[in-house]
């Protein structure tokens, strides 16, 4: 699971508050900083920081986790550099500024996807009618296997998912059919 770390000061006690990909939200596929404990996932109390300050979120494409700015009055900045617009990318030890609130990102984890696995699989995993979809031989034969129930999935089904347990196929890994 990916997981961001942050780590400050707030009325001389060290705070410490784990960001992960998928949480619970009150904006849900990001985590949001500021004063405003309707508004805000983590509440700091610095009258600096803005009652909606910031949002911290996972970029599945990019496979890091960024910082949006959410007030542009009050403009955040990142390792020295003011973020007036857009998204940042953040680097473990990057040191965050809310107005005058530091916040030091310490760890970064960032669960990599296995590289795509070739095992042989027999026809008979197969199901009868997903077998005419994939190639003939002499060209390889590929499939998926679900990471739940381990049957054998054509490629074209990886949107819809394993026919046989539903899971998802996004995961599973790609065999090669003799």
């Amino acid at each position: 699971m990916n997981k961001l770390t942050l780590q400050w000061q707030e009325a001389g006690q060290n705070r410490t508050q784990h960001i992960y990909e998928k949480q619970p939200s009150k904006n849900p596929g990001t985590c949001r900083l500021g004063r405003d404990p309707l508004r805000c996932d983590i509440v700091l109390t610095h009258p600096t920081v803005s009652g909606l300050h910031i949002e911290i979120f996972f970029n599945s494409q990019q496979q890091g986790f960024y910082m949006r700015n959410l007030r542009e009055p009050n403009p955040p900045q990142i390792d020295g550099k003011p973020l007036l617009k857009g998204e940042m990318l953040l680097h473990q030890n990057s040191i965050i500024y809310l107005g005058q609130q530091q916040i030091q990102v310490t760890a970064i984890s960032i669960a990599n996807i296995p590289d795509t696995i070739i095992a042989p699989v027999s026809q008979q995993q197969i199901p009868q009618n997903y077998r005419h979809s994939l190639p003939t031989q002499p060209n390889p034969e590929f499939g998926l296997e679900c990471p739940n129930c381990h049957k054998i999935s054509p490629p074209e089904k990886l949107q819809i998912g394993c026919p046989w347990c539903g899971t998802s196929l996004a995961a599973a890994v790609s065999v090669l059919i003799r």
